[in-house]
C-alpha cells in the first residue's frame, strides 16, 4: 500500500534580528579571498590582514564572517571568534559579531587565520578551500569587506601530522608547527615574510534568494548561524601523574636531553591546548592525546591507573626556535582527552615549559535540571552522564569526540532527550532535525550522518530521524518547521513500503542495516536485516508508522494518518505470526526461529503489538531468558522506555552496567562495554532522561509541550524529586514512596496545566503547586 501523497509549501525559517534585508536577497559587496598562489583540496593555513582608520569609537560595529573550511577571527590583537558553524555547500553558515567594544579611534587591526585540511580534512568538514569572507552590516561598516585590499600569506609553520591509529578516526591530522617559521606578533603588527601579496578575490557572498537568472548555485549557499557561540574557558590539569625526570622541576629540561611527562586532566574533556615555552633550540615537543591508557595487551582497564601502560593517541609535533622570548602553542582544532604525554628531546640549548593548559570547548549548555533519589549512585551517574552529553554537543551533536565527531540519527535521538530536559535547549535539537533533512536523498532515505563529506546510508537511521521528529513535535513548540518535514517523513516510510515481503516483514534492503553493537551480529546488523526478514527492522517501521500517524493527524491529515496506523497493526500481527515462539514465549530475530533478541521484543511492547498482560510476560520474560541476545547501551534505551510503557521503574535495577564504567574509573560513559573504542558516547547518557521522564515521570502530553503528563515511577525508591525546563519555567515534582504510596507535591510554572496519576487515581494539575 502506497502512503498518501501530501502537496506541502516547504519554506525558509531562519530569523536572524538586528541584520539588514539585502544579507539574504542580494549578493554581498564583500568577496570570497584567498591567496593567489594555494590549490583547492591543499594543506593550507593562511593568515589574512586589514588595517583600517577610524574618527569616533562607533557604538556598534556589525560583521558577517564565514570561511572555507574553517577561521578563526581577531581585532586588534583580541580574539573574536571561530567557526563558521557546520554545515554543507547548500547551506554554509556565516557568523555574525559587533566587534565595537573591541575597536578604537584611529588605526585597527583585523587578523584572521583560515585553514583547510585538505586531504586529511575531517568527514564532518564540507568544502574544499581555504577562503575568508566577511562583510560590514550597512555602509558604516563596509570598511571591513574582504576584497583585494586585504594582505595574506602562506604560514608555512604549520604542516598535518597523519594519525595512525588501527581503527576509525576521521577528526582530522595532528599539527606539526615549526616555531622558528612563525610569526609570533602577527595580531597587532604588519604580516612578514615572503609569500605576503594581495588577497585574490573570488565569487561575492551569495544568500540563497540572491541565486538570479539561469538559476547556477554558487560553491557556498550563504545562510546565518542558527546555533550560539561554543563555550570557550580555561582549565588546568589536575595533576602530574609519571615524569621520567628526576629533577625538583620536571618542566626545566637540561640541553641534550630527553624527557617524558604525562599530565591527567582528572576526566575526559575537549579542549584547545595552550603550552607556553622558551628556550630549546632545535628541542621537539611532541604531545601525545589519549582517554585512557593502555597496557601491553591493549586492555584499558581501569582508566585511573597508569601504572604498567602507555599511552596511544593522536599527536602534535612543536620545533623549538630558541630565544629568552615565552612563545605560546595553540592547536587550529580543539583535541579530546584526559591524559597528554609530553615527550621531550633537546638540542644544545636548555628549554622551559613556562605553563600547559587548555581551553575548554564545547556547546553552551546550562545544566538546569535537577534530580535527587535513595538510588545510592544517583549523583555519579547523573555528573558522568551530563559530561558525556556535553562533550558530544558541539556545533552539532556528535557520537564521540575522539575518533569520529559525527552527527548519527540513533545516537542524536537520545542525545535530543537528554538535552531538552537537562539544559530546555531546544536549537541544536532543531539542527540536528534539520540537517538530516539536508541529507535527505533522492532515494527517500536520509543519510546516518550529516553533515559529512562521505555518504553513509543506515536505513534504520532514516527510521529513527521520523522518530526524532515526532519528539521535536512533542517537546518544541515549533509547527511550522514540523510541518515542512512531512513530505520527507513520507520519502522514508515509502522506501520501507516499497520493500515488505508478502509476509509482511521486511524485504531485501541496500546498505548498511545497523540496529546495534551486539558482539553475536556481524557489523550491528541483526539477522534479517540485509536478506529480509528481521522483525527488529519490521517493528521498527512499525513504530515509524505510528509516530508519522500522530504527526499527520495533528495537522489534519487523517486518511494518511490512519493508513499509517493500519500499516503499524498489521506489521505487528504478521510478526507476532510469524516470528513469536510460543514454547520460548518470546519473539524470535525471524521467522525461522533460530535466535532470540531483547530488541524486538521491546520493540513489539513500545507499538502495543503486545498489550496488558501479554507485554508484561514478555518483558518478564526478555530480562529474564538466559539464552537471548541482550541489548547494548545504545538500545538499552528503548529497553528502558519499554519498562516505564510498562509502568515499571525496574530501570534502577538494570544500571549494573552503568556502576560498572563508574568502578573502572571512567568520566564519561563508553560507546558499548569493553573492550570498547570510545570512551565517549553520549547515546549511553540514556538514563539521564528517565530519571526525569521515567521515576519522575515528566512527560509532554501535547504539541509543543502545552500540557504535562506526570506518572511517577519510584518502585523501590524512597524518594526521588527533579525539576525539568520549560519554556514558562521550570517543572518541579518531589515525591515520597511509603510502600507503593506516593505523597508529595507538583509544581507547574504559569500558564502550563496538567495531569497527573498516582496513587490508582487521576489528578487535575494547574499552575502552582498541587500536593499529593
Amino acid at each position: 500500500m502506497k502512503i498518501f501523497h501530501i502537496a506541502l509549501f516547504v519554506l525558509s525559517s531562519h530569523l536572524v534580528f538586528g541584520q539588514q534585508n539585502d544579507l539574504f536577497t542580494k549578493e554581498w559587496p564583500a568577496y570570497w579571498i584567498t591567496h593567489p598562489e594555494v590549490k583547492y583540496q591543499d594543506f593550507n593555513v593562511l593568515h589574512f590582514a586589514k588595517d583600517f582608520d577610524l574618527e569616533h569609537k562607533p557604538g556598534a560595529f556589525t560583521i558577517h564572517v564565514s570561511a572555507d573550511n574553517r577561521y578563526k577571527l581577531y581585532v586588534n590583537g583580541k580574539y573574536v571568534g571561530n567557526g563558521p558553524a557546520r554545515g554543507d555547500e547548500d547551506n554554509w553558515r556565516y557568523d555574525t559579531y559587533d566587534i565595537a567594544p573591541m575597536l578604537r579611534v584611529g588605526k585597527n587591526r583585523v587578523r584572521a587565520v583560515v585553514w583547510n585540511f585538505g586531504p586529511y580534512r575531517p568527514v564532518f568538514q564540507h568544502g574544499n578551500g581555504t577562503e575568508l569572507l566577511i562583510r560590514g552590516n550597512s555602509t558604516a561598516e563596509n570598511i571591513i569587506n574582504t576584497d583585494a585590499s586585504y594582505q595574506v600569506r602562506i604560514v608555512d609553520a604549520y604542516k598535518p601530522l597523519p594519525v595512525q591509529l588501527r581503527t576509525y578516526y576521521v577528526v582530522g591530522p595532528g599539527e606539526i608547527f615549526d616555531a622558528a617559521a612563525f610569526q609570533f606578533d602577527w595580531l597587532e603588527n604588519d604580516l612578514k615574510g615572503s609569500s605576503i601579496t594581495k588577497a585574490k578575490q573570488g565569487s561575492k557572498g551569495m544568500p540563497l534568494s540572491a541565486i538570479g537568472f539561469y538559476g547556477s548555485r554558487p560553491n557556498k549557499v550563504l545562510i546565518p548561524r542558527t546555533i550560539p557561540m561554543m563555550e570557550e574557558k580555561s582549565q588546568q590539569f589536575e595533576a602530574v601523574r609519571r615524569k621520567s625526570s628526576k629533577q625538583a622541576d620536571p618542566y626545566k629540561i637540561a640541553a641534550n636531553s630527553t624527557t617524558s611527562i604525562l599530565l591527567d586532566q582528572g576526566h575526559l574533556t575537549t579542549a584547545y591546548p595552550v603550552l607556553k615555552f622558551k628556550g630549546g633550540k632545535g628541542a621537539i615537543i611532541r604531545l601525545t592525546y589519549a582517554e585512557s591508557l593502555i597496557d601491553d595487551s591493549g586492555v584499558k582497564g581501569n582508566r585511573n591507573e597508569v601504572e604498567n601502560k602507555h599511552i596511544i593517541g593522536n599527536k602534535d609535533s612543536i620545533l623549538c626556535k630558541g630565544g629568552s622570548d615565552t612563545l605560546t602553542f595553540t592547536t587550529l582544532w580543539w583535541r579530546t582527552f584526559r591524559y597528554v604525554q609530553m615527550d621531550i628531546t633537546t638540542g644544545s640549548e636548555p628549554l622551559e615549559i613556562v605553563d600547559f593548559s587548555s581551553v575548554f570547548t564545547a556547546y553552551p549548555l546550562e545544566e538546569k535540571a535537577s534530580f535527587a533519589s535513595s538510588y545510592a549512585m544517583t549523583d555519579q551517574i547523573w555528573e558522568v552522564g551530563w559530561r558525556t552529553q556535553r562533550l558530544c554537543a558541539a556545533e552539532n551533536f556528535f557520537d564521540c569526540p575522539y575518533y569520529e565527531q559525527l552527527q548519527y540519527t540513533g545516537d542524536t535521538r537520545i542525545q535530543n532527550l537528554i538535552t531538552r530536559y537537562v539544559s530546555g535547549d531546544t536549537a541544536l535539537m532543531r539542527n540536528a532535525v534539520m540537517s538530516y533533512a539536508d541529507a535527505h536523498l533522492a532515494s527517500g532515505l536520509t543519510q546516518s550522518r550529516y553533515p559529512s563529506n562521505d555518504r553513509q546510508i543506515i536505513p534504520p537511521f532514516s527510521l529513527i530521524w521520523v522518530y526524532m521528529v515526532h519528539d521535536y513535535f512533542i517537546l518544541c513548540q515549533d509547527d511550522r518547521t514540523v510541518k515542512n518535514l512531512l513530505p520527507k517523513i513520507q520519502d522514508v516510510l515509502n522506501w520501507f513500503e516499497q520493500r515488505r515481503r508478502e509476509d509482511g516483514l521486511n524485504g531485501v534492503l541496500e546498505y548498511w542495516n545497523y540496529v546495534d553493537w551486539v558482539p553475536e551480529w556481524g557489523a550491528g546488523v541483526p539477522p534479517g536485516g540485509k536478506d529480509g526478514g528481521s522483525s527488529i527492522i519490521s517493528l521498527q517501521y512499525a513504530l515509524a508508522l505510528q509516530k508519522a500517524a500522530n504527526i499527520y493527524r495533528h495537522f489534519g491529515y487523517i486518511k494518511p494518518a490512519e493508513e499509517c496506523v493500519l500499516k503499524a497493526k498489521e506489521i505487528g500481527a504478521q510478526v507476532m505470526k510469524t516470528c513469536f515462539d510460543e514454547n520460548r514465549g518470546l519473539i524470535a530475530d525471524t521467522p525461522d526461529k533460530k535466535t532470540f533478541s531483547q530488541h524486538q521484543n521491546v520493540l513489539a511492547i513500545l507499538t502495543g503489538t503486545v498489550r496488558n498482560n501479554q507485554a508484561n510476560a514478555l518483558m518478564q520474560k526478555l530480562l529474564t531468558d538466559q539464552q537471548i541476545t541482550p541489548v547494548t547501551f545504545y538500545f538499552s534505551y528503548y529497553l528502558f522506555e519499554a519498562m516505564y510503557y510498562l509502568g515499571s521503574n525496574s530501570m534502577i535495577d538494570h544500571l549494573g552496567p552503568w556502576e560498572d564504567m563508574l568502578a573502572k574509573g571512567l568520566t564519561t560513559f563508553a560507546e558499548k562495554p569493553d573492550p570498547t573504542r570510545s570512551d565517549c558516547h553520549a547515546w549511553s547518557s540514556s538514563p539521564l532522561y528517565f530519571y526525569l521522564s521515567g521515576v519522575c515521570g515528566i512527560k509532554s502530553d501535547g504539541p509543543g509541550f502545552s500540557t504535562v503528563k506526570i506518572v511517577p515511577m519510584l518502585g523501590k525508591l524512597e524518594f526521588a524529586s527533579a525539576s525539568v525546563p520549560h519554556r514558562n519555567g521550570p517543572i518541579k515534582t518531589d515525591f515520597k514512596n511509603d510502600k507503593g504510596k506516593i505523597s508529595g507535591t507538583i509544581t507547574l510554572p504559569p500558564g502550563l496545566t496538567g495531569t497527573a496519576f498516582i496513587n490508582g487515581r487521576e489528578w487535575k494539575l494547574e499552575s502552582g503547586v498541587t500536593k499529593i
